[in-house]
């Protein structure tokens, strides 16, 4: 594609003429087949949430979280008490559909609707929850909101640069490194350099695509087992 230019001969970018600022993300449950995202209610999910994440053998999976790990009910409803009344980050619990349960939450933060930016973060996933498929459904549904329903064009994951899992995570769900922001944030008495990762809209249709094909039961076995990668799937749709 040429590069378009102005009257002064200086590059510029690709005009939106048709752009229009962007709706917030609103607390409406989201339907899946395996999970339901619904806004985070203390009276609702944090007993469940709680339950679920006590069932870890110790306390790793708050390393490179702003928050816990929490040591008993009283003090997680606190915190979750204040999550929940929160516009930005906009939290939403993951309801297990067979069972009823909250296992995990996530939310959508640093919402930028005059630039159609948005960032999913604070993934706190549970036992019960971590490497299933109803994990990775959940990502797809939080996703599939902000590009098809809220129209945004660009959606970020960010993250520890040390914190080696999500970085994992971000690229098998389709994301791509942008780059290192060093010494971003001060947490937990420490620096963080912060790796960037973004999925834009031009990137969505095939994302979506390998998504929806591995989610497919048809991808699964008896025993639950996927047959071919989130990876080698979105791969495919690219090239099909």
């Amino acid at each position: 594609m040429a590069t378009r230019t102005n009257e002064y001969e200086q590059p510029i970018g690709v005009a939106l003429s048709g752009w229009t600022v962007r709706e917030r993300p609103a607390r409406v449950s989201i339907e899946g087949t395996r999970c339901r995202l619904e806004p985070i209610d203390v009276e609702r999910h944090a007993a469940d949430l709680f339950h679920a994440y006590s069932q870890a053998t110790d306390g790793r999976d708050w390393t490179y979280l702003t928050i816990g790990p929490f040591t008993d009910l009283a003090s997680y409803r606190s915190y979750f008490a204040g999550a929940a009344a929160s516009a930005d980050p906009l939290h939403y619990a993951i309801v297990d559909r067979a069972s009823g349960k909250a296992v995990g939450t996530l939310s959508l933060m640093r919402i930028d609707p005059a630039n159609g930016v948005i960032e999913v973060g604070n993934v706190t996933f549970s036992p019960r929850l971590k490497r299933t498929a109803l994990s990775t459904e959940a990502q797809y549904l939080l996703m599939r909101y902000a590009f098809d329903e809220l129209g945004y064009r660009r959606y970020e994951w960010k993250c520890d640069s040390l914190n080696a899992p999500s970085r994992q995570t971000a690229l098998r769900l389709g994301f791509q490194f942008e780059g290192i922001f060093r010494q971003a944030i001060v947490y937990k008495g420490r620096s963080r350099d912060t790796a960037w990762y973004a999925i834009i809209d031009k990137d969505w249709p095939v994302v979506k695509r390998g998504f929806e094909a591995w989610l497919d039961a048809g991808n699964f076995d008896a025993e639950g087992n996927q047959r071919e990668s989130l990876a080698s799937l979105r791969e495919a749709q690219a090239h099909g």
